[in-house]
């Protein structure tokens, strides 16, 4: 039994680590503390998967924050903040990140088409750049549940006009599974597993793994 020869990572269809990026907005704890949505603890869980996730896998993230240079909001949650570090946060004002002339700069440099959006809240900060970026010719993907809205009416209705102007909606463990895609690749499956168990799934219960191999 074998693995197919390997598509061509950059033009497959499907998300890659050659040919996706990750997009983080505004995980900060006055908006992470107005969630209404899911159980805010998962949230938080999810958000870290996801930026570990891309970590892990390689991926260009752009990580964005709103109006903590002018101190009326408070930097990123520490949880992320620890994943993240390396990274640089580009702050803005505006409420659309698509309108700072940095953040667009950012997105740009990466290369890639295919966008993977996480963003506090829904129907604001998360809708507005996507619808953007839609419009600009990129493939939006929304990791619907390691994002949140103020109620669940403001989300549920954010993520269905997103998904009418074109944009795809994916879960947190799809995106795990989508970026790893073939046990064979061996390097990655240790903290594809740590990442699946750590935002709640039970991988580590139903798949064994020797890591010893």
């Amino acid at each position: 039994m074998a693995s197919e020869p390997i598509r061509d990572p950059k033009r497959d269809d499907l998300l890659t680590p050659q040919n996706s990026a990750l997009i983080v907005i505004d995980y900060q704890p006055v908006q992470v503390n107005s969630i209404a949505s899911m159980d805010r603890q998962l949230l938080v869980d999810h958000i870290v998967g996801v930026s570990k996730a891309a970590v892990v896998y390689g991926l260009p993230i752009v990580h964005s924050t709103v109006n903590v240079q002018t101190g009326l909001n408070k930097p990123p949650i520490p949880q992320l903040r620890k994943v993240l570090g390396a990274f640089p946060t580009y702050d803005r004002t505006t409420i659309n990140s698509w309108e700072d002339v940095e953040f667009r700069k950012a997105v740009e440099a990466t290369g890639r088409k295919k966008l993977i959006m996480t963003a506090l809240w829904t129907e604001a900060c998360l809708t507005f750049p996507a619808l953007d970026a839609l419009r600009e010719g990129y493939e939006v993907y929304v990791v619907a549940d390691a994002v949140g809205g103020t109620s669940v009416a403001a989300h549920e209705m954010a993520l269905r006009r997103i998904e009418q102007a074109g944009g795809k909606m994916i879960s947190v463990a799809q995106l795990f599974c989508e970026l790893q895609r073939d046990w064979a690749r061996k390097d990655t499956v240790p903290q594809f597993m740590d990442l699946f168990v750590e935002t709640g799934g039970t991988a580590g219960i139903q798949f064994s793994y020797d890591r010893t191999e």
